[in-house]
C-alpha cells in the first residue's frame, strides 16, 4: 500500500462517516499503520488560496533592472577575462588547440553563411544606390551614386551588417549549444576530468568567428557594391567602367583596413557574448531559450557601442594624421 491508496481509504471513511455507515479499517499491518498516520483527515477539507503577489512599483522595476545590468556587466567582464586567459595560453601552447573544432566552426559561422550575407550585401547596395539616386537625379549628380554606396557599404553597412546576420546566426547557437551542455552536465564533466571548459568549448568558437567575420565582410562589401552597379548600369546610364572606376576611386587603404579591424571585435564581442550566455545557463530547456535570445540582444547592443566609439576615435585618429 502507497499514500495514495491510503488517502482514497481515508476519503472513503470520511463519506461514509457522513452518510452514518460505520467504517472501520481492521487487521492493519505495522507499515499499513505507518502510512495512515501521517494522513491527517482535516486536510481533506482545506482550500487552497492562490498566493497574491505584490505589485511592484515603478522605482522598484528600475532598481531591480539597473541591478541586473549591472551584475551582467560584472559577469561579462569576468568571462572575458577568463577568456582573454585562455587565448593567451592557447597562443603560448598550440598544441593544446582543437584545430578541427576551428575549422568546424569556420565552415559553421562562415561559409554557410556565404549565402545569406550575400544576398543582404547586394539588396542592401541596390536600395541605396536607387535610393540615392531619387535625390542625386534632382542636381544631376548621378555620378556620384557609385561613391556613396562604396563608401557606406565598406565604411559602416558591410560590416555591421555582417556582424548583425553572424549574431544571428553563430551568436545563438554557440549560446545554444554550450547552454545544452550545461543542462546535460556534460561541462561539469569537463571540470570533472581537468578541462578547462573555456579553453576547450569557447577558445575555438571564438577563434573561428574571428577568422571569419572579417572576410564575410569584405564579401558583404563587394557585393553591396555590385548590388549597386545593377542601378548604375540599368538605371543611371552608367557604364560599368565608369561605375567601378568612380567606385575604387572612393576606396582608401585607411578605410579598409580599419573596416576589417571592426569586424574582428565585433567577431570577438559576438562569440565572447554567445559563449558566456551559454555558460550562465542553469535550470533548463527554458534556460536555453532565454539565454539564447539574450545573447543576441547583447550581441547586437554591444555591436552598436563599439561601431559607435569606432565612429568617434577614427575620426580623430584620422583628423590628427596618427596613421598617416
Amino acid at each position: 500500500m502507497d499514500s495514495a491508496a491510503a488517502l482514497a481509504f481515508v476519503q472513503i471513511e470520511k463519506e461514509a462517516a457522513e452518510r452514518k455507515i460505520t467504517c472501520r479499517l481492521v487487521n492493519l499491518s505495522a507499515e499499513a499503520k505507518g502510512i495512515f498516520s501521517v494522513i491527517h483527515p482535516d486536510s481533506l477539507t482545506l482550500r487552497y488560496f492562490k498566493p497574491e503577489y505584490a505589485h511592484e512599483g515603478l522605482i522598484s522595476q528600475i532598481g531591480q533592472a539597473s541591478l541586473s545590468i549591472g551584475r551582467d556587466f560584472v559577469n561579462f567582464i569576468t568571462f572575458f577575462g577568463d577568456l582573454l586567459f585562455a587565448l593567451v595560453y592557447t597562443l603560448m601552447h598550440p598544441s593544446t588547440l582543437r584545430g578541427k573544432d576551428v575549422l568546424f566552426y569556420v565552415q559553421r559561422a562562415g561559409v554557410d553563411g556565404l549565402p545569406i550575407v550575400a544576398m543582404i550585401g547586394a539588396l542592401m547596395g541596390l536600395i541605396m544606390a536607387f535610393m540615392s539616386y531619387l535625390q542625386f537625379k534632382q542636381f544631376g549628380a548621378n555620378i556620384y551614386v557609385p561613391t556613396l554606396v562604396s563608401f557606406a557599404m565598406i565604411k559602416e553597412l558591410g560590416p555591421i551588417m555582417t556582424a548583425i546576420l553572424v549574431a544571428g546566426r553563430s551568436g545563438s547557437a554557440f549560446a545554444a549549444e554550450i547552454g545544452t551542455m550545461k543542462v546535460n552536465e556534460e561541462v561539469d564533466a569537463l571540470e570533472t576530468m581537468g578541462f578547462d571548459p573555456v579553453r576547450f568549448l569557447a577558445v575555438p568558437k571564438v577563434l573561428a568567428t574571428i577568422i571569419v567575420v572579417p572576410i564575410l565582410t569584405v564579401y558583404a562589401d563587394l557585393s553591396g557594391i555590385l548590388g549597386g552597379m545593377i542601378i548604375g548600369v540599368t538605371t543611371l546610364d552608367l557604364t560599368f567602367k565608369t561605375y567601378i572606376t568612380q567606385s575604387i576611386k572612393t576606396i582608401q587603404v585607411f578605410d579598409v583596413v580599419t573596416s576589417l579591424i571592426k569586424a574582428a571585435v565585433f567577431a570577438g564581442l559576438i562569440s565572447a557574448i554567445g559563449c558566456q550566455r551559454g555558460f550562465q545557463v542553469r535550470a533548463g530547456a527554458q534556460d536555453v531559450g532565454k539565454f539564447t535570445t539574450s545573447a543576441v540582444v547583447a550581441a547586437i547592443f554591444l555591436i552598436v557601442v563599439a561601431d559607435s566609439i569606432f565612429a568617434v576615435m577614427l575620426y580623430y585618429v584620422k583628423l590628427y594624421g596618427i596613421f598617416a
